[in-house]
């Protein structure tokens, strides 16, 4: 073996790219390739590509176009218009509504209600769920007005109108309705909207109608104490008696809420603003509802008996002047105003002024004793007729001439006898006239009573330099003036307190949103007569009940003393001006000798049976009487009546 080493194999290695036209890439350290030529006429030509820049930057400066106007609408919106936006925004998102406070009840002194609230809604809507826009309907409002009028017992032609209101999102459909009414709205709505669900082509046209909360008047005893009560009007305040007298007290004070809302409805989880209302006071009266119902009662059969035009009876504790009882017929009821009668409504005995008659007698009889111009025993010779002035004056039945003390002119009801014995109250008729007067403003005729009611009116009294040659007889015994129920009954109260007249009252107290009951001002007193002269009338007035000759014999009550005076005047028809028919009445108080209760009765026009004020009225007064004696537990006294003489012989 040869030690020279065999000779060693190349390994090809990779192979050099070739280049086009078929030349390799020159190696390392080759000679650089020669450039091909321009390429010969005639060659193949090569395509070339335009440059991208121009459309690039063309697509670049509109995109800039674009960004600047978002940016310049932007600055707008956030910057230079952003309050109003806002404002818009909120107006749109936002709405307010009044929270209406609950009105103040009513009640008797012993706390039976005799006016409340209870729960209601107001019916409203938003009249921009009703539009095309929303509903995709051109007539929404009238088919959503044709299912509301029904339930709502109004014109269909109304609801749609209220329900195009334009540029408000809230209309008032109805007010007050009771949740039964608003449960029907909202089953109806329901029912659409679940309808609306399932079938695309439904369209709920309740979606727009919400409820809001409200409370609604309820006067629980129907007509009873409607008189003095009132009624609540539409807009939610007192339209009479004490719902207007007091409304301010009872209404209490609204509050507001503001909140974010959508679809008509309010959004819970965004935020609220709210004021609370506060509740009005309730007014505690002082009526005893029960005895309220005997009085009211007892005129309301009278008044169909006698076919009156109307009555009024009054029972009033003598000796605070509280009002027990205010009852009118025909009265009516303030839960349905559509069925009153305009002339009913009101308070008949604050309201009526007429010509008292016979029952004034014990004015002019306290002017004479207290004058010390006669006693019960003064002789009083009464003629058949006495001729006064340029008028011939006679008493309401005929008869020869009466011998009768001044105890028994009262008793009998005499007009002459009267005149006589007013006559002695001063040296010239003038004189007299004058004394007269000034005793029948303390007895409080021709002021207001002082209780403040919606319509009283104070009568009408002349000034007694005014008082015609007429009036200057007739004055005396109860006519050419005017006064109201509550003057009449206030008159015999005075005389059962002693002589002392205390303004009357309607109002006990009242009770604050906070609980704490709050009393009644002191009634005003002011002495009239002495206490000696006022136990003398309340001797002779027994003497009218209790004495065979006298006029009230049925008044009376066994086992009680009673002291009481008829009446029967001439009547002014309010329509004619003129002296129509008659005004029959009866007065008094009970229990004569130890006065607790004063009660008082008036009938205008009574046209079948009787007219005169002992056969009417005196079984009215006695029914009443009765019942309030029972009702407060007064018991009789037990004492012996006086039985003054009536007549004398000559």
């Amino acid at each position: 073996m040869s030690d020279r080493e065999p000779p060693r194999r190349r390994v090809p290695g990779p192979a050099r790219p070739v280049r086009p036209g078929g030349q390799r890439r020159p190696g390392p350290g080759a000679r650089p390739a020669r450039r091909p030529g321009a390429p010969r006429p005639g060659g193949p030509q090569a395509l070339r590509l335009g440059s991208p820049r121009p459309r690039l930057r063309m697509i670049s400066l509109a995109l800039t176009l674009v960004m600047i106007a978002f940016v310049v609408r932007l600055l707008q919106v956030q910057a230079v218009d952003a309050n109003a936006y806002v404002a818009k925004a909120e107006q749109n998102r936002y709405v307010g509504r009044t929270l209406a406070a609950t009105r103040g009840g009513i009640t008797d002194r012993n706390g039976v209600e005799l006016a409340t609230s209870v729960d209601a809604y107001d019916i409203t809507a938003d009249p921009t769920m009703f539009t095309q826009d929303t509903t995709k309907v051109t007539d929404a409002p009238e088919q959503a007005a044709a299912l509301l009028g029904p339930i709502l017992g109004q014109d269909v032609d109304t609801v749609a109108k209220k329900l195009r209101t334009k540029n408000t999102r809230y209309t008032l459909l109805a007010h007050r309705q009771t949740p039964q009414v608003w449960k029907q709205i909202k089953d109806l709505r329901n029912t659409l909207a679940v309808k609306a669900e399932t079938d695309k082509s439904t369209v709920n046209f309740l979606a727009g109608v919400v409820a809001v909360p409200a409370s609604k008047r309820v006067y629980p005893n129907g007509d009873l104490a409607a008189g003095i009560l009132g009624w609540v009007n539409a807009d939610g305040k007192g339209g009479g008696g004490v719902e207007q007298k007091l409304n301010k007290e009872l209404s209490g004070k609204d509050g507001k809420i503001r909140y974010a809302q959508s679809g008509g409805r309010q959004v819970p989880t965004v935020g609220s603003t709210e004021t609370p209302a506060v509740a009005g006071s309730d007014v505690e009266l002082t009526i005893n509802r029960d005895i309220q119902w005997a009085a009211q009662n007892a005129i309301t059969q009278q008044v169909k008996a006698s076919r009156a035009d109307r009555g009024y009876v009054i029972v009033q504790d003598a000796r605070s002047g509280e009002i027990l009882a205010m009852a009118n017929s025909p009265g009516f009821d303030p839960n349905d105003l559509t069925q009153a009668n305009a002339a009913a409504l009101g308070n008949a005995a604050l309201q009526d002024a007429y010509e008292p008659g016979s029952t004034a007698k014990v004015m002019s009889m306290a002017a004479v004793l207290e004058e010390n111009a006669a006693t019960p025993a003064t002789h009083v010779v009464v003629p058949n007729r006495l001729h006064r002035g340029d008028r011939l004056f006679q008493d309401d039945i005929d008869h020869a001439t009466w011998n009768l003390t001044l105890n028994g002119v009262l008793a009998k009801s005499s007009n002459i006898g009267t005149i006589l014995a007013t006559g002695q109250l001063g040296k010239t008729q003038k004189e007299a006239n004058q004394v007269l007067y000034s005793y029948l403003r303390k007895f409080g005729i021709g002021s207001y009573t002082g209780l403040g009611f919606p319509g009283e009116t104070k009568g009408i009294l002349a000034p007694a330099d005014k008082w015609s040659t007429s009036q200057q007889y007739t004055i005396p015994f109860g006519q050419g003036m005017s006064i109201n129920a509550m003057q009449a009954a206030s008159v015999y109260s005075t005389i059962a307190n002693g002589g002392v007249r205390v303004e009357p009252t309607l109002v006990r107290g009242s009770k604050g949103p906070d609980g704490r009951f709050t009393p009644s001002a002191q009634p005003a007193k002011t002495r009239v007569v002495s206490e000696k002269t006022a136990k003398t009338l309340a001797q002779m007035l027994e003497s009218v009940v209790d004495d065979e000759q006298g006029t009230g014999a049925k008044a009376r009550i066994p086992g009680y003393r009673v002291a009481g005076k008829t009446g029967t005047a001439n009547r002014v028809d309010p329509a004619t001006g003129k002296y129509h028919g008659y005004t029959s009445s009866f007065a008094g108080f009970a229990p004569a000798d130890k006065p607790r209760i004063t009660v008082y009765c008036a009938i205008q026009n009574a046209t079948k049976g009787s007219y005169f004020g002992g056969q009417i009225c005196g079984p009215i007064y006695k029914q009443v009487m009765e019942f309030a004696l029972k009702t407060l537990q007064v018991p009789p006294t037990g004492a012996g009546a006086a039985n003054l003489p009536v007549t004398f012989t000559p």
